[in-house]
């Protein structure tokens, strides 16, 4: 897909940025997060650095455009955690396109970047504190019911689980260019449904039908979220 093109999708009100800084540990990659307040977008939620795209990061360009993204992450970027990055160095790697039901309808682009050396430090008018943590130990977390993620972050970490180092893991992404996700959740939202997903256009009065793994015999790609751990299902 074309890093400017946007995913067919239902109306979405406004565009948004995500960054994941990726640092080398002594037990492999670790990433960023930040724990937002028990209040507004992603209450009490650990989340990527990021957030809206405004006028003022389009500069002539449209606000849901690649470009934009990219001023936008960095600005969010300074703005959260004080973390100064380059904009060149940031490889977009997903477009996050939100289901129907989502209160905030943000397409949000997803850019990766190596973090620079000095620590962040997060705005207390928007988060409550920050983390470095390998993706596998943040998943144990929310499987053990002590962190909570939302359905992006953790696919996210869920790719990152086993990378071994911030080279490989932006070589990669890089490689594997700009995914669409684009999602409609079951009718009691215990899954999450992606285009290739044989169960996505399926209305939803009839979403019952093949949602649990292994039931299905067409693609899969999906989440399920009806208990903890999360299980991720893609079968190609």
């Amino acid at each position: 897909m074309d890093r400017d093109e946007a995913p067919a999708t239902v109306p979405a009100v406004g565009s948004a940025a995500t960054v994941v800084l990726l640092r080398d540990g002594l037990g492999g990659v670790e990433v960023l997060l930040a724990e937002r307040p028990d209040r507004g977008s992603f209450a009490g939620a650990w989340v990527f650095p990021g957030g809206a795209v405004d006028d003022d990061d389009a500069e002539g360009e449209p606000l849901d455009s690649s470009g934009a993204a990219r001023r936008a992450a960095v600005r969010e970027t300074a703005e959260e955690v004080g973390l100064a990055i380059d904009p060149e160095a940031l490889v977009e790697f997903a477009v996050w396109s939100p289901p129907e039901g989502v209160p905030k309808r943000l397409r949000t682009r997803f850019f990766a970047s190596r973090a620079p050396e000095a620590e962040p430090v997060p705005a207390p008018a928007e988060l409550v504190a920050t983390e470095w943590l390998r993706p596998a130990d943040a998943l144990a977390r929310h499987a053990g019911g002590r962190m909570t993620l939302f359905p992006p972050t953790w696919v996210t970490l869920h790719g990152l689980r086993d990378a071994l180092s911030v080279e490989a893991v932006l070589a990669r992404l890089a490689e594997q260019g700009v995914l669409p996700f684009v999602g409609r959740f079951s009718g009691d939202r215990s899954r999450l449904f992606w285009q290739e997903d044989e169960e996505f256009a399926v209305e939803r009065e009839n979403t019952v039908r093949g949602e649990e793994a292994g039931e299905s015999v067409g693609a899969r790609h999906r989440l399920l979220m009806d208990q903890l751990p999360w299980r991720y299902v893609r079968s190609f």
